[in-house]
């Protein structure tokens, strides 16, 4: 028995999850400009193998997302709804990162995972404030992928039906 295609909402939500980080990282963190830039702290700063690691988290990763979705996802499967869906991720994320912070002592190295997530330079209204402006961010970011699913030419075949994403359908007694 051959696999299952890839959802579109499965692979939208996994898109719109990878290029948070992606954008997160290189607009916000690794932006000298941001008020949350990351760039200037000698204790975050890359080299050799973890800065080429970085760059496959935050660029790399975010890019393939993109391919996977635009070739092998069939078009026009996704709905307003999902992207309201998959909304619940990033508020999860938030309350973990709180808590763990909240475990750990006050100034401890990498309390918190982000500079808009400390509690301690910001407070819980700052935090909360943030959170607000980034989950609308994530939301428009999402809505903007339903709306491109929407009008995006489909690259081959109809890809709803099919058992196997890659390869084409049987057309020989050796499929």
């Amino acid at each position: 028995m051959s696999p299952r295609p890839q959802s579109s909402r499965r692979a939208g939500g996994v898109l719109l999850l990878v290029s948070i980080t992606g954008l997160v990282y290189h607009l916000v963190l690794a932006n000298s400009s941001s008020g949350f830039s990351m760039t200037g702290d000698a204790t975050h700063a890359l080299t050799g193998r973890r800065s080429v690691s970085n760059q496959f988290l935050h660029t790399v990763t975010p890019l393939a997302a993109a391919l996977d979705w635009l070739v092998l996802t069939a078009p026009g499967g996704l709905l307003v709804r999902h992207a309201a869906q998959w909304m619940l991720c990033p508020p999860v994320y938030l309350l973990f990162a709180l808590a763990c912070g909240a475990l750990l002592s006050p100034g401890s190295e990498a309390r918190y995972p982000y500079p808009f997530v400390d509690v301690e330079a910001h407070g819980y209204a700052g935090v909360v404030g943030d959170a607000v402006f980034f989950g609308a961010a994530f939301y428009a970011l999402g809505l903007a992928i339903v709306g491109l699913d929407r009008i995006r030419p489909s690259l081959g075949p109809d890809l709803r039906h099919r058992s196997n994403r890659i390869s084409p359908p049987a057309v020989s007694p050796l499929k």
